[in-house]
């Protein structure tokens, strides 16, 4: 059976945008702050290094009972057993990556319109979707959806969706009103003096406006 994950305050990793500390230290103190999900993203790091890198992030969350989830690579994830795996629009399909982790880990799908949230199948167990607002953290980013944007995507889908592209502790709760069951940030906490402080300060946003 698949984990229930809390997904109030989903943490996607940069190591780039850690201030020079250690990526461990920053999701230890994150998950000390609430973070109920860790979403490890490394587009550069070598294939052996991003599973020797999941592996340790695996062993450090595991005793938490937080879910550690591999950005686009399936098989870091099946290497590293984290517990599942969040794919974009022009990563492997869904449908494909769901037989090959399995029924018992964790899909996620990233989404941008409400056509988009429509069309996922059963294979798909929540969305994040955006970018809410303007973002430098994805240089790729899409164009801004707004919280209109948000709301209109909630009516497309029954999924939990959580939205990510901006959002930080002065905008998480219109997030959630908007429609999103959690917010996902990275710099959010990833660059914040203090990780910890930053984690709890987006669960507290979230929290009231649920």
């Amino acid at each position: 059976m698949r984990p229930s994950p809390r997904l109030g305050v989903y943490l996607v990793t940069d190591r780039g945008l850690c201030l020079g500390r250690d990526l461990l230290d920053v999701i230890r103190e994150a998950v000390a702050g609430s973070a109920g999900v860790v979403q490890l993203r490394e587009k550069n790091l070598a294939t052996r290094a991003f599973i020797e890198l999941a592996v340790a992030v695996k062993e450090l969350l595991a005793p938490l009972g937080v879910p550690l989830l591999i950005n686009d690579r399936v098989d870091v994830a099946l290497a590293s057993d984290a517990d599942g795996v969040h794919l974009g629009q022009d990563d492997m399909p869904a449908a494909l990556a769901r037989r090959l982790i399995g029924a018992d880990k964790l899909l996620g799908l990233s989404v941008h319109t409400p056509q988009e949230a429509a069309a996922c199948g059963a294979d798909v167990d929540y969305l994040g979707a955006g970018p809410i607002f303007a973002t430098a953290t994805k240089p790729d980013a899409k164009a801004p959806i707004g919280l209109d944007g948000l709301a209109r995507i909630r009516l497309a889908t029954d999924l939990p969706l959580v939205g990510i592209g901006g959002v930080d502790a002065g905008n998480a709760a219109g997030v959630v009103r908007a429609g999103a069951c959690g917010v996902a940030v990275v710099s959010a906490i990833c660059s914040a003096a203090s990780p910890r402080e930053a984690a709890a300060a987006l669960a507290l946003a979230v929290r009231p406006a649920g």
